[in-house]
């Protein structure tokens, strides 16, 4: 098992933490994540972390489909693996409609049509075995839409990318799942109990099985988003989690369509699901982070002193030795990098 950390997107003011990703690349950690949301993108804080490391790797989670096409985010990718020495990792996802209709102003579409066929477009620019064509739901090349200028032609990559390139997609829904297990190199969910890997396992399985070849999780990462918090006071720890867990559980998506209240769901949560999305939508964001079970946090999180930490970490080290995740990638830390890094590498 490795381990990567999440560095996301910048605040109100730009910044890349470069002593904080120098100081793990030098403990061993094997990637740096950036992010994006309205503001800092994940591409450019991507290339000056790649050009000022040596050995660690670094990805994004995530690129976010809709804000750019197929073709543009192969050339982003391309161009990255090639001045890194293959060091860039492309992480993507759909977004979600808030963002991709309100900033991006495109159609949410599809989320599911759309990954399989951005990553198929994507391998087939990596591959370049032919030129690119492609006739979907979300993409036709060459374009021949209404408004056509008719003098589009197919076109093969004038760069040589590596399809070894690795191609990883956000997912959490068992849908979502499937297809991260047919059209993907890994999958980052957001949360992960390391001892409820069935919640994940049978729709891989459907996914390996559509990709054929023999397809496993020998050939696959899973790689959760893990905040990590390491201090004597648990309940001090617990509490930004709870916010945060709120934020998604009770306000990430409408009442009836909410992909992570259904996750905490299938976690084990359902009363407490209902319970913070109910206070969350009815304007009571501070009830609604009280109402997130502590049990929950401890779940998917690593709180509080150093010992409890270290024995938490068993449960994801034994996950890691069954072949259930690839990749630890920490958030938050602190002097609690050390401790991951003694037990993990």
């Amino acid at each position: 098992m490795k381990l990567g950390l999440l560095v996301g997107y910048s605040p109100a003011t730009m910044s890349v933490p470069m002593d904080l990703i120098k100081r793990v690349e030098s403990m061993g950690f094997d990637s740096v994540w950036t992010a994006e949301a309205w503001g800092s993108d994940a591409v450019s804080p991507a290339a000056w972390m790649l050009a000022q490391t040596e050995k660690i790797n670094v990805g994004t989670a995530i690129m976010q489909m809709p804000g750019r096409t197929p073709a543009m985010t192969a050339m982003t990718a391309m161009t990255l693996y090639a001045l890194s020495g293959g060091r860039f990792i492309l992480g993507l996802g759909p977004s979600g409609p808030q963002v991709v209709e309100g900033w991006h102003g495109v159609a949410y579409g599809r989320p599911l049509t759309r990954t399989r066929e951005y990553i198929s477009i994507i391998r087939k620019i990596l591959a370049r075995e032919e030129k690119l064509t492609h006739e979907g739901y979300h993409y036709q090349l060459p374009y021949r839409g209404e408004d056509a200028t008719g003098l589009a032609k197919p076109l093969k990559s004038i760069l040589h990318g590596d399809p070894a390139l690795r191609i990883l997609t956000a997912s959490i829904s068992p849908n979502g799942m499937e297809c991260a297990g047919e059209v993907a190199d890994g999958v980052f969910p957001i949360w992960m109990n390391p001892e409820r890997f069935d919640l994940f396992e049978e729709p891989l399985e459907k996914g390996f099985a559509k990709a054929g070849g023999g397809k496993g999780l020998s050939d696959f990462e899973v790689c959760p988003f893990v905040t990590c918090l390491m201090a004597d006071d648990v309940e001090q720890c617990r509490a930004p989690i709870k916010q945060n867990m709120a934020l998604y559980i009770g306000g990430m998506g409408a009442r009836e369509k909410n992909f992570y209240n259904d996750y905490a769901k299938r976690l084990g949560y359902e009363e407490a699901a209902i319970e913070i999305q109910d206070l969350y939508l009815d304007g009571k964001k501070e009830e609604a982070a009280a109402a997130v079970p502590d049990e929950l946090v401890d779940d998917v999180a690593l709180v509080g002193p150093e010992g409890r930490i270290r024995e938490r970490l068993q449960a994801w080290k034994e996950a890691g030795k069954k072949g259930h995740l690839g990749s630890m990638l920490i958030g938050g830390g602190g002097p609690a990098l050390e401790v991951l890094a003694e037990e993990i590498l």
